[in-house]
């Protein structure tokens, strides 16, 4: 290719990018992904003539204008310099990201965080990967490369622990130099948290460069949720002893342990972790709605995990198939019944929320009535009350309004029931606590309000303890 003057290329690329229709900032945006560096200011004085740019710098401007041509028929193209035989080759942020999908390609699980940290290394980064355990007490360093010699970090003591509870990032200036910790996240849900350490000329102070790990970690979450879909070589790391059968099916059916959309933010959990036996929960958020429901079938019977998981599977069903709350319970009910007659009996709740103002429809067939956090006092929503799902009959369904900002608590038996000793001590102070935490944010309000039942009873649960959250922002 011949060389092109460095003020006819400018020229030509200015040209050229009057035909684009973009403004100056969105030129400044396409050209910041493929790893350009100067200002969107620097930019604009380039394009005006009163200031030059480095050879490199002057080629990513000349093809984020080409890009937008492509996409606009029958105009001359901006020239490059000539020096680099052909289009530039992806630097910086682009570079990291397409080298952490390309290399995600059909790998296997425990490969990822070589490859996240390969991706780091294109913004002069040194990035270990570590995974919050099911237990949700220790953040687990992945072994291997991007992790030598690292050791598990406790989530309510380290530094590391406080940025995954906040679902934040931070800067530490360590000894050896600064360090980013940056919570890794699918979606709203926790799975861990990134160690990155600046090599070469890279600031981790510089919010561009923070914006974009933020984008790795964003990216580098749903990767490793995905994976963990069809491999078990990154949950092995997660599992601190055996979970039993019926846990395992249970754990299987939730749905992801957070999600949000743009005015609601759900989370839930359950305990014990490793051997929950009969209690499991779900949801589905709209533009418009968010669903809700908690089943309990208790820990008594051995069928206790297939018990529930009918009463599940049968409340999907229905939901999925558009029926209202009277349908969903309707199904649930019929269910039960047609598989193990009148000899069981699951308790729980099912809620629909209005996103729009506020408005609650819900329905409880359990002895742990919904509860509602926001104003000066907890709100005890005892409406709807019908005996539990499989013996019928149909219950009234109840209606309340939240107001912006509240927290809805849908929950089982196990967290009142939760005593010191052999279960037969001091209960565990449930509205207390949630009062106490209702401040955070609902993965760590459902997090820390399990972990406080489960320290009370010393993780001797006499029933199943499942919680499900959801604080709605107001209309959007």
């Amino acid at each position: 290719m011949a060389s092109v003057p460095a003020d006819e290329q400018r020229r030509i690329v200015a040209a050229c990018f009057a035909r684009t229709g973009l403004t100056v900032e969105e030129l400044w945006l396409r050209y910041f992904a493929l790893g350009g560096d100067v200002s969107e200011l620097e930019l604009d004085a380039f394009l005006q003539g009163v200031a030059d740019l480095p050879r490199v710098q002057r080629d990513m401007v000349a093809h984020a204008v080409n890009e937008r041509l492509d996409e606009v028929a029958d105009v001359r193209r901006a020239p490059y310099s000539g020096g680099i035989g052909g289009e530039p080759r992806p630097r910086g942020p682009l570079a990291a990201l397409v080298g952490l999908l390309h290399g995600a390609h059909r790998t296997s699980p425990e490969r990822l965080p070589a490859i996240i940290a390969a991706a780091g290394r294109a913004l002069d980064l040194e990035i270990a990967v570590y995974l919050a355990d099911h237990d949700q007490r220790q953040l687990i360093p992945v072994s291997g490369e991007s992790a030598p010699g690292r050791v598990p970090l406790a989530i309510e003591t380290s530094t590391a622990g406080q940025v995954y509870q906040h679902a934040d990032s931070m800067v530490t200036d360590d000894p050896e130099g600064p360090r980013l910790w940056a919570t890794l996240l699918d979606g709203d849900e926790r799975m861990g948290v990134l160690e990155v350490e600046a090599s070469g000329d890279a600031d981790l102070h510089d919010a561009a460069l923070r914006t974009q790990c933020r984008w790795l970690t964003s990216l580098s979450g749903h990767l490793i949720a995905a994976a963990m879909r069809y491999g078990d070589g990154l949950d092995v790391l997660r599992r601190q002893r055996r979970r039993a059968p019926a846990a395992e099916l249970l754990w299987h059916n939730l749905p992801p342990l957070t999600a949000a959309t743009n005015t609601v933010v759900v989370a839930g959990g359950v305990e014990p972790a490793y051997d929950v036996r009969g209690v499991t929960f779900d949801y589905a958020l709209s533009e418009t709605t968010a669903l809700l429901a908690i089943f309990d079938a208790g820990r008594d019977t051995a069928s206790g995990g297939l018990v529930v998981s009918a009463a599940l599977a049968a409340y999907r069903s229905a939901r999925r198939d558009g029926l209202d709350l009277r349908g969903q319970e309707s199904a649930v009910d019929k269910a039960l019944s047609a598989q193990f007659g009148e000899d069981v009996e699951v308790r729980g709740t099912l809620a629909e929320l209005d996103l729009a103002d506020g408005g609650l429809r819900y329905l409880g067939a359990g002895r742990e009535p919904p509860l509602v956090l926001g104003g000066p006092e907890q709100t005890t929503l005892d409406g709807g009350r019908r005996p539990p799902f499989g013996t019928g009959p149909p219950g009234e369904i109840a209606t309340a309004r939240l107001r912006p900002g509240d927290l809805l608590v849908l929950h089982t038996d196990g967290l009142a029931a939760a005593r010191t000793g052999d279960g037969d001590g001091e209960r565990f102070a449930f509205a207390d606590c949630l009062d106490h935490n209702a401040g955070h944010v609902p993965a760590e309000i459902t997090r820390r309000v399990l972990q406080a039942a489960k320290s009370h009873c010393g993780a001797e649960f006499t029933e199943d303890a499942g919680l499900l959250v959801a604080r709605w922002s107001g209309p959007s």
